[in-house]
C-alpha cells in the first residue's frame, strides 16, 4: 500500500489524489535502477545518516558472550532518481516506496553473531527533495566482551558498529542523525522493567582500513547497561550469610559436649546443598569466575576450618585415662598469658562451675570404695594402714606376726588407696586439659570471627564500591 502527504483542495477528490501516487510511483520507478549507487556523479559520496534507540535488553548470554536486544534503528540517504515537482503530482511531498524497488545501503552490524526475529518492514518513506528515510525494528544477536567478574553488581559495556561491507568512505559515508547528547541519555521507548537497566549510549564516529587499502566509514554505538542486582542478593548473599552466623553462633555451644560437632556438621551438609542449588543461577564462562563464587569457596573452607577447631577442642576436652600432663609451656602460654591477652575473667570459677558435677560423682564413686572397709572400723582408706593393725592387734596380737591373712588385708588396702590416688590424678589431669581446651576456643573464635568480619568488610565494600560506580 503506498501512503502519502498531499495538499488537498477543496475541488480534489480521493479519485484524483490516488491517481497521482499512482502517477508518481510510475514516474519515479519506471526507468529506476536499483543495482547502481543513486548519484549521477559518481565522485559524490552518498552520506548516510543513521540513529539507533533501544527498546529493550531481552538477554545477556554469558556463557556464549551474546548480547541480545531490541532496538529501533533508523537511516536516511539522498537519492538523486528520487526527485520530483510537488505541482505536478497534486502538491505530494512525501510517498512511501517498496524497499525491494530502490537503492538500499549495504549497512551491516559487525558483531553480528545470528539472525534475530525481526519484523519485516517492506516500505521506506520518499520525500520530494530524493530524502529517503528507512525505519525498522531490528533483534540483534551480537558478541560482547562480557566481563562478570562484578557478579551481581557488574556493568556491561557492548558496542554496535554499523558500516558499509563492501563500500569505501569514498562512496558511502556515515555521520550521526541527532547529535550525541540526545542519543546518550535517551531512554524514551527503553522498557525498564527487566533485570538490566540502560545506563547510557555512547556513539562515535571513525575510519578504518585493512592491510593500507582504502579506508571504511563506521559508527559505533557502546550500550551500557547494569544488572539489578536485588533478586541476586536475596537469593544468594542473604543465605549464605545466614548460614555463616549460625555458624559463628555454633561456638557458644560447651565444647566438651558432642552437640557442637553435629551441629556444624549439618551446618556444613546444608551448605553444600545450598551451592548445588545455586550452581545453574551463577554465570559460568571458560575465561574467569565471579567474585561471588570465590565467596561462596571460602564460606565453604571457612565452615570446614571451623569443624576442624571444634573437633580439636573436643578432643583436647575428652576425658581419657591414659592423657599425659599439660606441657608447662602450654600452661603458661595458654592459661597464663592467652587469658590476660583475651581478658578472660573468672577463669577458675568457670572451671569450678564445670566440674562440680564430676566432684560430686567423684565423691560417691568414692563412699563406694570405702564402704567395703568399714568392717575394720576406717572412715578413711588410707587410715586403714595406719590404724588397722593397732585395732586389730588385741585381739590377734599373737597371730598377727607372719599371719599370711593379715600381710593379705593390708596388699589389699594399699592397692585400693593406689587405685584412688591414680583416679584423682587423672581427674586432675583431665580438669587442666579442660581449662586447656576452654582457652583454646575462645582463641581459635575470636580468630575465627576476626578473619570472617575481615572478609565480610572487604567484600561489602568492594561490591558498594562497584554499586555505586
Amino acid at each position: 500500500m503506498l501512503q502519502s502527504q498531499g495538499t488537498q483542495h477543496g475541488g480534489r477528490t480521493p479519485e484524483t489524489a490516488e491517481t497521482a501516487l499512482r502517477r508518481l510511483s510510475h514516474y519515479l520507478l519506471a526507468h529506476y535502477q536499483k543495482g547502481t549507487r543513486p548519484v549521477r556523479d559518481w565522485r559524490t559520496t552518498t552520506n548516510v545518516a543513521i540513529d539507533l534507540m533501544v527498546y529493550a535488553i531481552l538477554s545477556v548470554d554469558e556463557k556464549n558472550q551474546v548480547l541480545t536486544t531490541y532496538i529501533w534503528y533508523r537511516q536516511h540517504w539522498t537519492d538523486e532518481f528520487l526527485r520530483w515537482d510537488p505541482t505536478r503530482f497534486d502538491n505530494l511531498t512525501q510517498i512511501s516506496l517498496p524497499v525491494e524497488s530502490i537503492w538500499v545501503p549495504d549497512i551491516l552490524i559487525n558483531e553480528f553473531v545470528d539472525v534475530g526475529k525481526s519484523p519485516h518492514v517492506p516500505y521506506v518513506y520518499v520525500s520530494h527533495h530524493g530524502e529517503v528515510q528507512n525505519l525498522k525494528p531490528i533483534q540483534v544477536m551480537t558478541a560482547c566482551s562480557l566481563d562478570i567478574y562484578n557478579f551481581p553488581f557488574d556493568v556491561q559495556n557492548c558496542s554496535l558498529t554499523f558500516t558499509s561491507w563492501l563500500h569505501h568512505i569514498r562512496d558511502i559515508n556515515l555521520s550521526l542523525w541527532r547529535q550525541p547528547e540526545l542519543v546518550k541519555f535517551d531512554r524514551s521507548v527503553f522498557m525498564n522493567q527487566g533485570e538490566w537497566e540502560l545506563l547510557y549510549v555512547l556513539s562515535r564516529f571513525q575510519e578504518f582500513s585493512v592491510k593500507s587499502s582504502d579506508s571504511y566509514a563506521e559508527m559505533k554505538f557502546y550500550v551500557v547497561i547494569r544488572r539489578r542486582p536485588l533478586f541476586y542478593t536475596v537469593n544468594l548473599l542473604l543465605p549464605s550469610i545466614f548460614l555463616m552466623v549460625m555458624d559463628i553462633v555454633g561456638f557458644y555451644l560447651p565444647p566438651n559436649s558432642g552437640e557442637r560437632v553435629s551441629f556444624k556438621i549439618t551446618l556444613l551438609l546444608g551448605y553444600s546443598v545450598f551451592l548445588i542449588i545455586v550452581s545453574d543461577t551463577l554465570p559460568a564462562t571458560a575465561v574467569g569466575t565471579p567474585l561471588i563464587g570465590t565467596y561462596f569457596v571460602v564460606c565453604m573452607a571457612l565452615l570446614v576450618i571451623s569443624l576442624m577447631e571444634t573437633i580439636l577442642i573436643v578432643r583436647l576436652v575428652h576425658k581419657q585415662d591414659l592423657q599425659p600432663h599439660v606441657p608447662e609451656w602450654v600452661k603458661r602460654l595458654l592459661l597464663e598469658q592467652a587469658t590476660v591477652l583475651l581478658c578472660i575473667r573468672d577463669r577458675k570459677k568457670f572451671s569450678r562451675s564445670r566440674t562440680q558435677s564430676s566432684d560430686i560423682s567423684r565423691q560417691v564413686d568414692n563412699n563406694d570404695s570405702t564402704a567395703k572397709l568399714n568392717h575394720y572400723g576406717c572412715e578413711d582408706p588410707r587410715e586403714c594402714e595406719m590404724v588397722g593393725g593397732a585395732r586389730l592387734a588385741p585381739a590377734f596380737a599373737g597371730q598377727a606376726e607372719g599371719s599370711p591373712l593379715m600381710h593379705g588385708v593390708l596388699r589389699e588396702i594399699t592397692t585400693i588407696r593406689q587405685f584412688l590416688e591414680k583416679r584423682e590424678e587423672f581427674r586432675d589431669v583431665a580438669h587442666e586439659w579442660l581449662q586447656v581446651g576452654y582457652v583454646l576456643d575462645v582463641l581459635l573464635f575470636r580468630a575465627y570471627l576476626a578473619a570472617v568480619l575481615a572478609y565480610s568488610i572487604t567484600l561489602g565494600t568492594l561490591w558498594s564500591v562497584w554499586r555505586d560506580a
